[in-house]
């Protein structure tokens, strides 16, 4: 019979594990001052809740495993591997991770991170463990829900999609770094997947996680001899909440909104041609969704603002946000301050966008002793005389885990 451990949807043990990997990863880290495990633990953390909670939850299962539940195990494992690989070869290259530089002696900022890290791995996991939990992996309705319904289909293709689009968007910009940005630190990438959007990693990574998340809940639309919903319908939708706190960080808290207006600063001090280039590739590309610049460009300021995502806040106004007083030969970090968590990932493990140095592309890398244009010269953001500036915020410093990211 399937085991019960703590509660029947395995989030009592998952949540212990997750605690005590991720306190013993901080314990290396901090006593050693080792930045090089930091997102290694937190995308292998995936795995390991994983492979656990389907070990567990067709443990003596007379029959076999389900399909459905080795696909989304798979998935998960499949995406959590590649991206602790690439953030891990990553930091090998790089030598030290700048996001702690100043917590990595302070025991308790320091702690903090580990601790976001924590219920970023645990909560986006959320579809898989509930999925595999023993009250789902059940005799009763093991053969009532066969795999490859058309919503299993649809959560392979976003998968799929969101997969190929944050892995190449993380080697095109890695290239782009390696290549190009170590003689001009304000080049960025405008080729490839960077033509068509200004996060195609983010992009990737949203998709492939709710398309794991269709895939399981794929499992409550089948009423059953009774004409009712399975009793653990209602857990595994519940469990969106781990894609949608994972857009979220991506959104407001480590991804966009930590890169975007920075990026933008830097180039405007840096003034001539670098500025005019970068306020012409946020004219003509979208800030998440990929589209072609001659579709996005023409578009209504307002409709940039809502449904296509560039909200306010991520939109820099020299009239109203600090611009940086020295540009050349300071630290980029990729795409304009980007760099996941991760990532960040959001994304979520380390691949912070600060840290996220992606991308193929052939950069601008146009060096410039123009001096800086005033506030009235150009007060209407990088969108021009159209653009709706963004209220006077200072930007965050955010100690969540941040995609590449991490999220």
């Amino acid at each position: 019979m399937p085991i019960h451990v703590l509660d029947k949807y395995y989030l009592g043990i998952t949540a212990l594990i997750t605690v005590a990997y991720q306190l013993l990863f901080f314990a290396v880290a901090f006593t050693f001052k080792f930045d090089k495990l930091t997102d290694f633990a937190g995308g292998t953390n995936f795995v390991v809740l994983a492979v656990i909670t389907i070990v567990l939850g067709t443990h003596d299962l007379e029959t076999a495993v389900p399909r459905r539940q080795i696909v989304v195990t798979v998935f998960l494992s499949l995406w959590a591997l590649r991206l602790a690989g690439f953030l891990l070869f990553r930091i090998l290259r790089t030598g030290t991770d700048t996001r702690f530089d100043d917590k990595r002696n302070k025991f308790f900022p320091f702690l903090g991170f580990w601790v976001a890290q924590m219920v970023w791995v645990w909560t986006v996991s959320l579809p898989v463990t509930v999925l595999n939990s023993s009250s789902v992996i059940s005799r009763a309705y093991i053969n009532a829900h066969h795999f490859g319904t058309g919503r299993d289909i649809a959560g392979i293709i976003l998968f799929g999609i969101g997969f190929l689009c944050e892995a190449i968007a993380d080697a095109q910009r890695f290239r782009f770094r390696e290549k190009s940005q170590k003689s001009d630190r304000l080049a960025f990438c405008h080729k490839g997947l960077f033509a068509w959007s200004r996060h195609p990693n983010y992009f990737g990574e949203i998709l492939l996680q709710f398309g794991i998340f269709t895939i399981a809940s794929s499992d409550t639309m089948y009423a059953g001899n009774n004409n009712a919903r399975p009793p653990y319908a209602g857990a595994v939708y519940a469990s969106i909440v781990g894609p949608i706190l994972l857009t979220l960080l991506l959104f407001f808290v480590s991804g966009m909104s930590l890169s975007e207006r920075p990026a933008a600063a830097k180039r405007y001090a840096a003034g001539g041609d670098t500025w005019d280039a970068y306020r012409a590739y946020l004219h003509r590309t979208s800030i998440l969704i990929p589209l072609p610049p001659a579709l996005y460009a023409p578009l209504p300021v307002w409709l940039k603002r809502t449904l296509l995502l560039e909200f306010p806040l991520y939109v820099f106004d020299p009239a109203k946000h600090e611009v940086p007083q020295r540009v050349q030969g300071e630290e980029e970090d990729g795409q304009g301050n980007d760099g996941n968590n991760s990532r960040e990932s959001p994304s979520p493990s380390g691949s912070p966008d600060s840290q996220n140095l992606k991308g193929t592309a052939s950069p601008i890398t146009v060096t410039s002793s123009v001096p800086p244009k005033t506030a009235d010269q150009n007060d209407r953001g990088p969108e021009g005389d159209n653009a709706e500036p963004a209220s006077h915020r200072k930007q965050p410093h955010s100690s969540a885990p941040r995609r590449h990211d991490s999220f």
